[in-house]
């Protein structure tokens, strides 16, 4: 009994706790925001909607997940990775079985949810493999760093990269897509590829936008990038995006109040609970609210990035930094989403969207970091012993 009390004292005290409550305000705050945005979809009486349910189970069972993770040495994580990248295809390649995969509304075509339980239920992929991506290239970042800058080296990560990109793309998902290209491109930055590549990239982007544009872009995601620039053209188009402006403008210094916002509570703004979440922040609790969310999510990413620079054995800062880009990168495509800067493309915003399978995956971001924090302290830490399990995928 003394064994386990120390161990569990020893695990608090190692723990990210700071980590650990900045989530768990911004969530419980993203939950309210939510909340609000729904309240106008609710019966007569009911005080929770399902929106709000669905999301506050995510996060306290988020919150658990995150904590069991950090108590698993990251090694052992790492010496998964051929697991993890299986479940990762595999979970994708559920979306093109018929009946399986379905897509929003808007875009029947798209394949972008698997749905579980008569449809009671649905699961969208892309979360969870944003986050295996960051396991498996860190680890094989890990094996090649010493020759990065070889075109030789390079070839077998662009072709890894592209595996994940081009499933999600095929989906439909172009918004994750994009989402995993920063992540690439910001794991392979802090890798220490040089700057020229990434001009070079810069430029064969810019050459092959014309075809992007002709051959992988629906006429509905071309009419989106239309809409920024002639909105009297598409004004069906840019609707959403117009009226979430339109609340966030209307909230001015402190907002309307929680749960009183005009346009929030009739329901005017299209998705508000979801990638326009930050117009209902504005409108209820105006340019201070929109402050507060806005540093509680940098000081997330600030936390994450220490974790990172904390790394002793140069294996994990990689890795945190392609966590801090999944959510710096999905932060700054919302709202420049919400602020009519960005075409809409189906981003949430980290810690405040509704959605149980985002919310969910995203704790098993933080509870990795959380491992990749306990063990690089210097105090003694809680060990259960992972780190000495063969890894059974290693050449011999």
């Amino acid at each position: 009994m003394k064994q386990v009390l120390k161990s569990v004292k020893n695990f608090i005290k190692e723990t990210d706790k700071v980590l650990l409550l900045l989530c768990a305000v911004t969530s419980f705050f993203g939950s309210i925001m939510v909340l609000s945005a729904t309240l106008h979809t609710a019966a007569e009486g009911v005080r929770f909607t399902r929106d709000f349910k669905v999301m506050l189970a995510a996060v306290c069972a988020g919150l658990i997940i995150a904590v069991l993770i950090s108590v698993i040495d990251y090694e052992f994580i790492m010496k998964m990775w051929p697991i993890v990248a299986a479940v990762c295809i595999g979970l994708m390649m559920l979306l093109f079985v018929p009946g399986v995969g379905v897509g929003p509304a808007e875009r029947p075509d798209a394949k972008t949810w698997i749905s579980l339980a008569g449809g009671a239920i649905f699961f969208q992929p892309s979360e969870i493999v944003k986050i295996g991506f960051i396991i498996t290239f860190g680890v094989h970042l890990e094996k090649v760093k010493a020759n990065i800058n070889h075109i030789l080296t390079l070839i077998p990560l662009a072709v890894h990269a592209l595996i994940p990109i081009f499933l999600v793309m095929k989906s439909g998902d172009m918004g994750s897509a994009l989402v995993f290209i920063i992540i690439t491109l910001a794991m392979l930055f802090v890798s220490g590829l040089h700057w020229l590549y990434f001009v070079a990239g810069g430029i064969s982007v810019l050459a092959a936008l014309p075809l992007v544009w002709i051959f992988l872009l629906e006429n509905i995601q071309k009419n989106r990038f239309l809409a920024l620039i002639y909105p009297e053209l598409y004004p069906d188009v840019i609707y959403q995006q117009e009226r979430g402006l339109a609340a966030i403008g209307g909230g001015g210094l402190t907002g309307q109040g929680l749960f009183k916002g005009n346009y929030t509570q009739l329901g005017i703004v299209p998705e508000s609970q979801n990638d326009m979440i930050f117009s209902v922040i504005g409108e209820e609790l105006g340019l201070v609210g929109c402050v507060v969310a806005l540093l509680l999510l940098t000081f997330i990413v600030i936390r994450i990035a220490r974790t990172g620079r904390l790394d002793k054995v140069g294996n994990t800062k990689v890795m945190c930094y392609g966590v801090v880009a999944m959510i710096a990168g999905q932060v700054i495509i919302n709202i420049g989403m919400c602020l009519r800067l960005l075409p809409v493309i189906g981003i949430t915003l980290p810690f405040f969207s509704a959605g149980g399978s985002s919310n969910l995956c995203l704790y098993i971001a933080i509870g990795l970091i959380m491992s990749f924090y306990r063990y690089n302290q210097q105090r003694e830490i809680v060990d259960i012993g992972f780190a000495n399990i063969d890894n059974p995928f290693k050449d011999n």
